[in-house]
């Protein structure tokens, strides 16, 4: 830790080491290199962000140091700060997150508000069956779960650790057995449950193969690729769920999918082609983008 010779172990107060984190992370182009510092200090000293400033004077213990250093390693080699901490906040939940998983991103919780407006359309109180097809940590389904109990919910992963971290996930959030979680590809460990869904909703991979390598090393290095590769045009698994996903739901059924911001046109002309759909919708993310996609089975 530079200028570690001018001090003491026991001088490195808090309120010293947020700052020479933060100058630190801030020349070696760290995002956030302030919130980044208090993050991984208020972690280590397992205390609240906010009490950092309260306590700004106190000394860190010498195995306080040494488990800043450790983290303070880990993000300079470009490890996102949620697989450090093994948590993610999302849709004011807490939830457990691996390498096993994508991290939540803020542009998905458009994807939960639009199958919450979905869900809304319907004034009467029949409970309706939802669908998530690639929940990893469960973040869409769970918001989606806790906002409306009074539904059934369902939610596959072809990966067995995503689908055991999601259920943690319920279990931590209060949600155990609310939701059917079922390990498999796609549509296929459903079976013969045709034409039985509300909604399917879906963030599933639409990044095209060659650009992989050029996404943020926080991505590219650490995040699942079978969770961001969506084949060389980017639409392979779009594709299938949009060509598939109508056997699976009742008439008038809707299917809302998380897109990438160029995809609008090819999607289009795809769901123009499979002719099994109408009311097809585009909605924008909190940037501007085209993100979301919201289509019904024709009635």
């Amino acid at each position: 830790m530079q200028n570690q010779t001018r001090l003491r172990p026991n001088e490195w107060t808090i309120i010293k080491l947020v700052q020479w984190a933060t100058t630190y992370f801030d020349t070696h182009d760290i995002d956030s290199p302030r919130a980044t510092a208090e993050i991984l200090l208020s972690h280590v000293l397992n205390t609240r962000r906010i009490d950092l400033y309260l306590r700004y004077d106190q000394p860190l213990t010498p195995d306080e140091l040494e488990r800043f250093k450790v983290l303070i390693k880990r993000r300079m080699n470009r490890e996102p700060v949620a697989y450090i901490l093994g948590c993610k906040e999302f849709w004011s939940m807490g939830l457990h997150i691996t390498r096993d998983v994508l991290i939540p991103r803020p542009e998905t919780e458009c994807l939960v508000e639009k199958s919450l407006g979905m869900l809304a359309v319907d004034a009467n109180m029949k409970s309706k069956l939802i669908l998530e097809l690639g929940t990893g940590c469960g973040a869409v389904i769970l918001a989606l779960a806790s906002e409306n109990p009074r539904h059934s919910y369902w939610a596959t992963d072809i990966s067995i650790n995503a689908i055991r971290i999601a259920r943690q996930n319920a279990m931590q959030n209060d949600l155990n057995g609310k939701i059917h979680f079922i390990a498999g590809d796609w549509f296929a460990p459903l079976g013969s449950k045709t034409g039985v869904f509300d909604l399917i909703v879906s963030n599933p991979p639409y990044i095209k193969s060659g650009d992989l390598a050029q996404l943020q090393p926080e991505i590219h290095a650490y995040e699942p690729l079978l969770a961001l590769d969506g084949a060389a045009d980017g639409l392979h698994c779009l594709r299938h769920i949009i060509q598939s996903a109508y056997r699976f739901l009742k008439p008038a059924g809707a299917l809302i999918l998380e897109i990438g911001h160029d995809q609008k046109a090819s999607l289009k002309q795809m769901i123009a082609e499979c002719g099994e759909y109408e009311g097809v919708s585009f909605y924008q993310d909190y940037s501007g983008y085209d993100r979301i996609l919201q289509m019904n089975k024709k009635a």
